[in-house]
């Protein structure tokens, strides 16, 4: 409102619509206008029908349910262009509108970031930091003292194991080949004396003869 218009007490301005207020509006306005469709797609039917009826029989009637046909027909068409536009406008209202919660979220968040970071200097944040990595390095230090076994040295030859492994293997291998018994070609000897003949055993009747003949002596 100018200056005169305060001083001479001018009308105040009118608040306009929420964006969901004016969204709402749209939507009655659509149904409004879809069933105002509805109700011509159902007159342009019952034209039909009668110029149908009348064509024959009437053609005045015909041609008169015919030119109702038709103006509504340019309605229908008139209100199809009215919901393309609303339809178009609803849209982008609520596109609007859902921009708009979307920058209110976004700002309560940025403001909810900036009291949590309020006392919080960035330096010291750095310096926390340093004092971390530097004390996970003191305890790396003191692990690996503590691993370390300072009782015995760990400058051994890697070298000369492997020769004494070397070494103990080649003499398990030469008791392995000692110990090999290797057959001989040869035939065994020929004895150069005699076998000696084995000493035959008395049959069964000779010793029968024996004992009939020790009984004879007894009997005489």
């Amino acid at each position: 409102m100018s200056f005169l218009g305060k001083l001479f007490g001018g009308k105040k301005e009118e608040k306009g619509p929420t964006t969901h207020e004016a969204i709402q509006k749209l939507r009655e306005t659509e149904e409004l206008l879809i069933k105002k469709q509805e109700f011509l797609e159902r007159k342009i039917e019952i034209e039909i029908q009668t110029a149908r009826k009348n064509g024959t029989k009437n053609k005045r009637a015909a041609i008169a349910a015919l030119k109702r046909k038709k103006r509504y027909e340019k309605q229908l068409t008139q209100i199809d262009g009215t919901l393309t536009q609303i339809e178009a406008q609803r849209e982008a209202l609520e596109g609007a509108n859902t921009n708009a919660q979307v920058l209110n979220t976004m700002k309560d968040a940025a403001n909810a970031m900036k009291l949590a970071h309020k006392d919080i200097d960035v330096d010291k944040v750095h310096d926390i930091m340093d004092d971390i990595a530097e004390q996970h390095d003191i305890s790396r230090e003191i692990t690996d003292a503590i691993s370390n076994n300072v009782a015995f040295s760990n400058d051994i030859d890697e070298d000369e194991l492997e020769r004494e492994l070397e070494e103990l293997e080649q003499e398990e291998l030469d008791k392995e080949m000692i110990g090999i018994n290797v057959p001989s070609d040869s035939l065994p000897e020929v004895p150069s004396t005699e076998p000696v003949p084995e000493k035959s055993k008395p049959s069964k009747s000779d010793e029968d003869d024996k004992d009939f003949a020790l009984l004879k002596s007894w009997a005489t």
